[in-house]
């Protein structure tokens, strides 16, 4: 995975750090140097998990570390951590969001028509249904995630919080805990209360 070169120590120091003694600056610069080298490794996994994509999860790092080290560079080297979780979380959630936009638009774009005046050229009806087993399985895959896309949204926050941290971006109960800044048996008490919830409401299905 490619280094993010726009959070070069200068460019952190002059943003976030653009006060006080000059080599205090430059080191604590560094020290978000060495944060970000140290934990983008983790954060690209996790946001691959959550988006399953390539790209979109490398855009949502990216997007996590400048904000980052835009908002909070001067802030403790100890409260980073969890501070770039919750901007990550916020981040793919975001992308998430706008996916879901922009899958609801494109379903009313027809792939077959290059322009608006021009025929198809298969019949949608064909196109719409897939009997193979493959397809099948392809849309109860589908529809069991938008039952629990469903589900989740009709969580309380905080257990929809730790469910996802826990599942789609696959933190640990110490980092969910840190990113939500509680305690750890709080972090358990969200998860186990979230994973029952959905259990009742989805049943067989999940």
């Amino acid at each position: 995975m490619a280094a993010f070169d726009t959070l070069a120590p200068t460019w952190v120091a002059s943003e976030g750090l653009a006060t006080g003694d000059e080599g205090a600056v430059l080191d604590h610069a560094r020290q978000l140097d060495r944060f970000l080298a140290d934990v983008e490794r983790r954060a690209f996994r996790i946001a691959q998990i959550a988006l399953r994509d390539v790209d979109d999860a490398l855009d949502a790092v990216q997007e996590a570390m400048t904000k980052l080290a835009a908002r909070y560079a001067a802030r403790p080297a100890a409260e980073w951590r969890p501070l770039f979780h919750r901007i990550l979380e916020n981040t793919i959630h975001d992308v998430q969001r706008r996916r879901a936009i922009r899958r609801r638009v494109m379903a009313w774009a027809p792939p077959w028509r290059q322009h608006a005046d021009d025929p198809p050229e298969e019949d949608p009806a064909e196109l719409a249904a897939d009997p193979s087993p493959h397809g099948v399985e392809r849309a109860m895959r589908t529809q069991a995630l938008e039952r629990l896309e469903a589900s989740l949204r009709a969580l309380p926050a905080r257990q929809r919080q730790a469910f996802l941290l826990r599942n789609f971006e696959g933190l640990d109960v110490a980092e969910t805990a840190a990113a939500m800044a509680c305690s750890e048996g709080s972090v358990k008490t969200h998860y186990s209360r979230a994973v029952h919830a959905l259990r009742a409401r989805l049943g067989e299905v999940w």
